[in-house]
C-alpha cells in the first residue's frame, strides 16, 4: 500500500493524517542496562530485574486488552537463544571504554535462558512479536554508550549492525532505535542511517538533558521533581518539528516508578495526564517511555498506575480523536505527509 493511497484513504474516511499521538516506547534490557550499577548477584536491585520476566507478559496483556501500540526497543544479545548464538552474532569490532564497568563483553553468562534469565530473553522477545501492535525495536547490541571514552562511530556502526543481523536471525528488521541512556550524538546518525534504521527516540527537548550536565546532581534533581512538578513545561511535539534522517521522534517524559509516598504517586500520574490533554487538544504527540523493569517490584501497583494513563488516552481518543501510535507508526504517518502531492 502506497503513502499516496493511504493519504488518500485518510482524507475520505476524514481521519487526519496528523492526529493527536499516544506514543510508547520502552527499554528492554534486562541486566545488559544495569551491569555497570548491578554488579553481583546478591544486589537488591536482581529482583527488579528478574520482575521484569513478568511484568513483560502483563504489560502485553494490558495492551492486547485496551488496543495499545508500542514499541519495544531490545538490546541486541537478549534475542539468542543460546551462547552459541550470540557468540556468532558478536561483532568483531567491539569499543574499547576508558571505563572498563560499560563493557557488556566482559560478563559472564550462562549457556542459555533456562538457566540464565537475566542475560538471555528470546521466549519474551516471541511474546512481544506475537502480540498485535507491538513494534520490535532496537536498543543496539550490547547496550552500547555513544558518550563514554574509548569508542568511535565505526564501533557504533559495527554494533548496529550486530543487532540488526540477530533481529533478522529471529524474523525481525527493526527500523526504530532507542539509545541507551538516551547518549545521542550528530556523528553518529550517519552510522544508524547506514545500518537500515530509519528512526530513533531523541532526548527531550528541555532543561535537563543538555549532554555537558545530563549527569550533574542539579540536573538529575530538576529531572526527578519535574516527574511530580511542571517545572519545565508539558513537552507535546509537534508533528512539523519532526525532522532528521533517521527521523528524531524525541521523547517526551519518562513514567517513573512507584514510590514509597501516595501523595508523589498521584502527582505524578496528575503530571502525566496534564501532558496528555495538552498534547491531545493541541493536535500533539505525546512520548512517553520507560523500562520493564521499572516494573519489576511493586509490579500490580505499577500495572494499575499504567491502566490508569491508559483509561486517561481512551477518554481523551474520543474527545480529541488521540490515536495509540508506535515509533514506525509515527514515521509512516510523517511520511505520507512529506512524500504526498500537494492538492493546492
Amino acid at each position: 500500500m502506497n503513502a499516496n493511497w493511504m493519504t488518500q484513504l485518510a482524507r475520505a474516511e476524514g481521519e487526519p493524517l496528523r492526529p493527536s499521538a499516544f506514543v510508547i516506547s520502552l527499554d528492554f534490557e534486562l541486566h545488559w542496562g544495569m551491569s555497570d550499577i548491578v554488579t553481583t548477584p546478591e544486589h537488591p536491585y536482581v529482583r527488579r530485574l528478574l520482575g521484569a520476566r513478568r511484568a513483560v507478559p502483563a504489560m502485553l496483556d494490558l495492551f492486547r486488552e485496551r488496543h495499545i501500540r508500542a514499541t519495544w526497543a531490545t538490546v541486541g544479545y537478549l534475542f539468542a537463544e543460546d551462547r552459541e548464538t550470540l557468540t556468532r552474532f558478536s561483532p568483531v569490532r567491539r569499543p574499547r571504554y576508558s571505563n572498563p564497568a560499560r563493557d557488556n563483553y566482559r560478563l559472564e553468562i550462562g549457556d542459555d535462558e533456562a538457566n540464565d534469565p537475566l542475560h538471555y530473553a528470546r521466549s519474551l522477545v516471541d511474546l512481544i512479536a506475537q502480540t498485535p501492535g507491538q513494534e520490535i525495536a532496537s536498543h543496539t547490541f550490547s547496550h552500547y554508550y555513544c558518550h563514554e571514552e574509548g569508542q568511535t562511530p565505526a564501533d557504533f556502526k559495527a554494533d548496529l549492525e550486530a543487532a540488526m543481523a540477530i533481529a533478522k536471525h529471529t524474523g525481525h528488521q527493526p527500523g526504530s532505535l532507542v539509545l541507551p541512556r538516551n547518549q545521542t550524538d550528530e556523528a553518529y546518525l550517519a552510522p544508524m542511517r547506514e545500518a537500515g534504521f530509519r528512526c530513533y527516540r531523541g532526548n527531550p527537548r528541555r532543561a535537563g538533558f543538555q549532554r555537558q550536565f545530563y549527569d550533574a546532581a542539579p540536573t538529575r534533581a530538576l529531572r526527578l521533581l519535574d516527574s511530580y512538578v511542571n517545572l519545565t513545561g508539558h513537552h507535546g511535539i509537534k508533528w512539523r518539528d519532526l525532522k532528521g534522517d533517521p527521523l528524531n521522534i524525541p521523547a517526551s517524559m519518562f513514567l517513573r516508578p512507584r514510590r514509597w509516598l501516595p501523595q508523589l504517586d498521584a502527582l505524578r500520574i496528575r503530571r502525566i495526564k496534564k501532558a496528555m490533554r495538552r498534547a491531545a487538544k493541541r493536535g500533539e504527540i505525546f512520548h512517553l517511555w520507560w523500562h520493564p523493569h521499572n516494573f519489576g517490584g511493586d509490579t500490580d501497583a505499577n500495572l494499575r498506575d499504567l491502566a490508569v494513563i491508559i483509561g486517561y488516552f481512551q477518554v481523551l481518543s474520543v474527545e480529541y480523536g488521540m490515536r495509540s501510535m508506535s515509533m514506525h507508526d509515527v514515521l509512516v504517518r510523517h511520511e505520507q505527509v512529506t512524500t504526498a502531492p500537494s492538492t493546492t
